[in-house]
């Protein structure tokens, strides 16, 4: 695939941008280094210093720029954060192109313009006003990948940022919200358990582990996990979902009827409230294998195995309603609601590094990775005023 623009001449709308975005596939599992080169050009255009920040296979980068304050100070300031990568459009219904946005109804469609092309597309066509304005502090464009595979890209740019210097004073992160601030949001978990069992022939089942059955009892104690979060608690009621949660999502074993099975795998992720250690969690469901499921399983032969691996962690984030990052995007957004998420985002991430930061973006989080999704164009206008306002308040008032 060509580059889709012209790095010395940028649309001149928002839709236009989001619209070029879409049309890179960005999925998590394919490389995003088209659109991120493209960007960079078109911001290196604009004299802007731009750092990559790759994965370790070089197939995906991250992309942070700084539009400096007038002063040429280049740390501290405000960081406009946004993911480059969508989640696949695999055996879904779409009504056009996914990967070809088209307006229909007053509503941008394509894959990403809700999740979350949307909000980087904007920041994208504001950069000359941005250029424009005399700043007191500088404004930091964050650009990651696979945020949809569990945050894998952000760390990477985070520690990049504090080895640097950087230390941004606030971050906005542009998951959509219908352009309402989210103060806080869950941690999210994700794991996968290989169950090694022994295979045998289902006639001589007694010379067999099979590792179905031993991996449906850790399942089985997961969900149990699952239902004392849910009447039990701990609860916090500001959330959408007030309690920690946990589910098994996928489960692959077995080769034929008559087989024994000697291997099954299956991934589980849980999503801890911001005040609920994770640890904890993950030691319950390590105990209950080591103590009830293991022994059962040796039992029967004394070479059976489970595993458990990390998939992908990120931490929720803490409401700090006296940051003046929160204090700013409430008074810009005149919302004063206190709302809280079960989705994870990369605020965690920014806040853990020192970074107090607060979620506000166009679009609703319903229409994210469903078949046709969409942005209203009145969201998109929405952001590209809370943006123009924010730059205006960053600006010098003498």
């Amino acid at each position: 695939m060509t580059a889709l623009f012209d790095p010395t001449a940028y649309p001149s709308t928002s839709v236009e941008w989001i619209k070029k975005l879409i049309a890179y596939d960005t999925t998590s599992r394919e490389s995003n280094l088209e659109l991120i080169h493209d960007v960079q050009a078109y911001l290196q255009q604009q004299g802007l210093e731009t750092v990559l920040t790759h994965d370790a296979s070089g197939r995906k980068a991250n992309l942070f720029a700084t539009i400096p304050a007038a002063d040429g100070t280049r740390t501290g300031g405000i960081v406009l954060s946004g993911h480059t990568d969508v989640v696949p459009v695999d055996g879904q219904n779409w009504s056009s192109d996914p990967f070809k946005a088209e307006v229909r109804d007053d509503r941008l469609y394509g894959r990403g313009t809700c999740d979350m092309k949307g909000f980087v597309g904007v920041t994208l066509q504001l950069v000359p006003e941005m250029l424009a304005t005399r700043l007191a502090k500088p404004i930091h464009l964050a650009y990651s990948y696979d945020e949809e595979v569990g945050c894998v890209g952000a760390p990477v740019m985070i520690d990049d940022l504090v080895r640097r210097g950087v230390q941004p004073e606030g971050c906005v992160v542009g998951e959509p919200t219908s352009m309402r601030t989210i103060v806080a949001h869950k941690g999210i978990n994700a794991y996968r358990c290989r169950v090694h069992g022994h295979a045998a022939h289902s006639s001589l089942t007694p010379k067999g582990v099979n590792a179905i059955e031993h991996a449906a009892r850790i399942i089985t104690a997961i969900r149990d996990l699952a239902d004392d979060y849910k009447s039990m608690g701990p609860y916090d009621h500001d959330f959408d979902v007030p309690f920690t949660t946990l589910q098994t999502s996928m489960i692959r074993g077995g080769i034929a009827l008559n087989t024994v099975p000697d291997l099954c795998e299956f991934e589980f992720e849980y999503r801890n409230l911001p005040g609920v250690d994770p640890e904890p969690i993950l030691q319950e469901i390590r105990e209950f294998i080591d103590l009830k499921v293991l022994p059962a399983m040796r039992r029967e032969h004394p070479d059976a195995v489970v595993e458990l691996e990390k998939l992908a962690s990120a931490p929720g984030l803490n409401p700090e309603e006296q940051a003046a990052i929160t204090k700013l995007v409430r008074e810009l957004t005149r919302d004063d609601t206190v709302r809280k998420v079960a989705y994870g985002t990369e605020a965690g991430l920014f806040q853990q590094a020192g970074i107090p930061s607060i979620i506000c973006g166009p679009g609703n989080i319903e229409q994210a990775h469903r078949p046709d999704e969409y942005v209203e164009l009145a969201q998109v206008e929405q952001c590209e005023q809370f943006l123009r306002a924010l730059i205006r308040s960053q600006a010098v008032t003498a």
